[in-house]
């Protein structure tokens, strides 16, 4: 069983199921009809049972005659038949009811019931119904006797039902026959099959919490078999990629982490001379003085880089606790956005903040990671706006989120730098390098943050062909 295919497996199942119902039902139906020859005659009475005796109780009210007509005799014709099924009346010569078991007369008048039903079997009421006439000597009709039966299998007594329900239960034994045989072999294909499902289960549980460290023991030359040699093939591969990737991951952090280690000393040393030259400035070195001016301004945006760098490495390697406190969104965004005026002004660039009518007034998050992802989008779009362009900052608020709309006017993003800019190290296009190089951590440190605080961040173009960077935390 173990190494036929699925298929094959399948079709045994699905052959078992059918004998095993065939087999059941043929000895059901031999015990049922068994049951049915011992019980005829003796707990069910045939359909014709009361047919078979209206000839005898005809003879015997011919016999009887006109004493019928008395009630007293109603005893002696309940006794020339046999069970209860038959019901009687006996009524005088126009038609009125003298007794009976049935009340209700199937005849409109006297002279339809001695021209109509007379020496006559009629189908009235549900019933078969035989009416034997009482004469006089002298020919005329006194009254007529009717008997009224079904012809239909009847009960002798309350045995009788029992043996019907059982016959019943036999006659649809296979339905229930195969609901439980279904059942039964299901559930022996099902454990054949579940056993390296479960198996396989297990592992892609080890591989999400990263445990490569096992072996699925299960062989068979079938579906299931190959399809667990194939796991643990790609289990192999996989543990081969990851220790792969492990190793060049550590090493660019490691790399990352020495640049940083290395620049941030002699940087700093270099800005602390070079504050020190520009508040010391000779009259006639303006030529000096310009140079470093020059080098003051680079050696920021290298210390800038330096930290930037830095501050990624330490998010990737462990990442940084989240501080929420309340927060006055509006107060804090008009406070940021106010921060970046200056210089917005300086380029020719027009910065506007959109804020919604019904802002949460106070949120709780981390307020220096929310103002750190701004900085970086923020300064990003200064940096690819060209002058005369515009910046507009729009805040939606949702129930649970609140989101924040960064688009401007520059030459947005190309095909490619939608699909990686907010990977690490990633520098884009050429169309956003327009004004200088950059470290390739802005968005990527917005994305991991934006991550921490609950939300994501997306990127994408305007209609016009701006960039637009959209990301949202929770609240």
């Amino acid at each position: 069983m173990k190494n036929k295919s699925l298929a094959a497996l399948f079709r045994h199942t699905f052959l078992m199921t059918l004998a095993a119902c065939l087999t059941a039902t043929v000895l059901t139906y031999v015990l049922a009809a068994a049951l049915f020859a011992y019980a005829l005659d003796r707990y069910i009475l045939p359909a014709n049972y009361y047919q078979q005796q209206v000839s005898d109780v005809a003879a015997y009210v011919r016999e009887k005659n006109k004493t019928l007509l008395s009630p007293s005799e109603e005893n002696g014709l309940k006794h020339s038949f046999q069970g209860n099924g038959m019901l009687y009346q006996v009524v005088d010569s126009r038609g009125n009811l003298l007794y009976g078991t049935n009340v209700q007369k199937p005849f409109a008048s006297a002279e339809e019931l001695f021209d109509s039903f007379a020496d006559e079997t009629v189908i009235r009421q549900g019933y078969y119904i035989y009416t034997v006439p009482i004469t006089e000597e002298s020919g005329e009709h006194a009254g007529a006797v009717l008997l009224f039966y079904h012809i239909s299998p009847t009960f002798a007594n309350h045995k009788g039902w029992v043996v019907s329900a059982v016959l019943l239960l036999a006659l649809l034994s296979p339905f229930f026959y195969m609901i439980g045989f279904t059942l039964l072999f299901s559930r022996i294909f099902a454990k054949n099959v579940n056993a390296p499902l479960q198996l396989l289960t297990e592992a892609s549980k080890k591989i999400k919490e990263k445990n490569l460290d096992f072996e699925i023991n299960y062989s068979s030359d079938n579906e299931l078999g190959r399809l667990c040699s194939a796991f643990s093939e790609m289990k192999e591969e996989l543990k081969k990629s990851l220790s792969a990737q492990w190793e060049m991951e550590q090493e660019r952090v490691w790399m990352a982490e020495s640049l940083a280690h290395d620049l941030k000393s002699p940087l700093s040393i270099i800005l602390g001379y070079t504050d020190s030259l520009l508040e010391n400035t000779p009259d006639d070195t303006e030529k000096l003085r310009r140079y470093l001016t020059v080098i003051r301004n680079n050696t920021k945006k290298s210390t800038a880089l330096v930290q930037q760098m830095q501050y990624a490495s330490d998010l990737e390697r462990s990442g940084l606790r989240l501080e929420p406190s309340p927060l006055d969104i509006a107060v804090f965004l008009t406070q940021k956005i106010q921060d970046y005026q200056l210089p917005a002004r300086q380029k020719g660039i027009t910065l506007s903040l959109h804020l919604p009518e019904r802002i949460p007034r106070s949120v709780c998050t981390d307020a220096d990671k929310l103002a750190r992802i701004l900085d970086n989008v923020i300064s990003n779009s200064l940096q690819y706006t060209p002058q005369g362009g515009r910046i507009d900052i729009s805040v939606k608020a949702e129930k649970d989120w609140l989101r924040y709309i960064v688009c401007d006017t520059g030459s947005g993003f190309a095909p490619k730098d939608l699909k990686k800019a907010l990977d690490k190290f990633y520098r884009g296009d050429e169309s956003r390098q327009s004004k200088g190089g950059h470290s390739g951590l802005g968005l990527y440190i917005a994305a991991q943050l934006a991550g921490q605080l609950g939300g994501s961040v997306e990127i994408g173009n305007t209609k016009a062909g701006g960039a637009c960077v959209t990301f949202w935390h929770s609240i």
